[in-house]
């Protein structure tokens, strides 16, 4: 499929103010127990983070950053995510997704287009309220990845997506529970948890428009 860059930029922001798919959407990438797990649903003293979908094009086509993070991180050690951490007090919480993608991945904040924000997300093991923004920069930035907290860098384009091969499941062992387990499959790594639940919204979003 070759992309309206343009067209899908503006339509996107639109969509992105209208009410959104919210956590029917994230649901579907859930991490279900096989056996009942009791975790926290109190989001009310959840720490507050956020994170960024950051959108450039790349000819025909509309990519995206994640990371694979290092072992040496506090949260989601070896996991791949979007750039993103935790709020400080003082910032709005666009500026705190702005600055975690400066030291993450060395993107300067002020070459970034603000495009809307998802629906907020509570990560039960971590404490965390993610807020995810949506982000654009008019090509492809240059970056320089934190080697302390991210081991690699690389893009994704929003098409593998909505590829329905790109969706799959699997079991896994966690703190001794079993789990199933769906994924996107996206540069032949597994993006999971709370990253799919947010890249689950963003992919229905993203879906509503290309078929309008």
């Amino acid at each position: 499929m070759v992309l309206d860059i343009h067209t899908l930029k503006i339509k996107l922001a639109q969509h992105l103010v209208k009410e959104l798919p919210g956590k029917s959407a994230q649901k579907i990438m859930l991490i279900k127990p096989r056996n009942p797990i009791k975790y926290s649903s109190n989001s009310e003293c959840a720490n507050p983070a956020a994170v960024l979908i950051l959108l450039f094009p790349v000819k025909q086509d509309i990519r995206f950053f994640l990371t694979k993070r290092t072992n040496v991180v506090q949260h989601h050690k070896g996991q791949i995510s979007l750039p993103g951490g935790a709020w400080e007090e003082g910032e709005q919480l666009w500026e705190t997704a702005l600055r975690e993608t400066n030291e993450e991945i060395g993107v300067r904040a002020e070459r970034i287009q603000f495009m809307g924000a998802l629906t907020p997300l509570f990560v039960p093991v971590t404490g965390f309220l993610i807020h995810p923004f949506v982000g654009w920069v008019d090509d492809k930035p240059e970056t320089y990845p934190d080697p302390t907290e991210v081991e690699s860098l690389f893009s994704a384009s929003v098409l593998s997506l909505t590829d329905q091969n790109s969706c799959q499941c699997e079991e896994r062992t966690i703190r001794g529970h079993v789990f199933d387990v769906p994924y996107f499959q996206l540069n032949r790594e597994k993006v999971w948890g709370a990253t799919s639940m947010i890249l689950s919204e963003f992919k229905t979003v993203l879906k509503e428009v290309i078929d309008e």
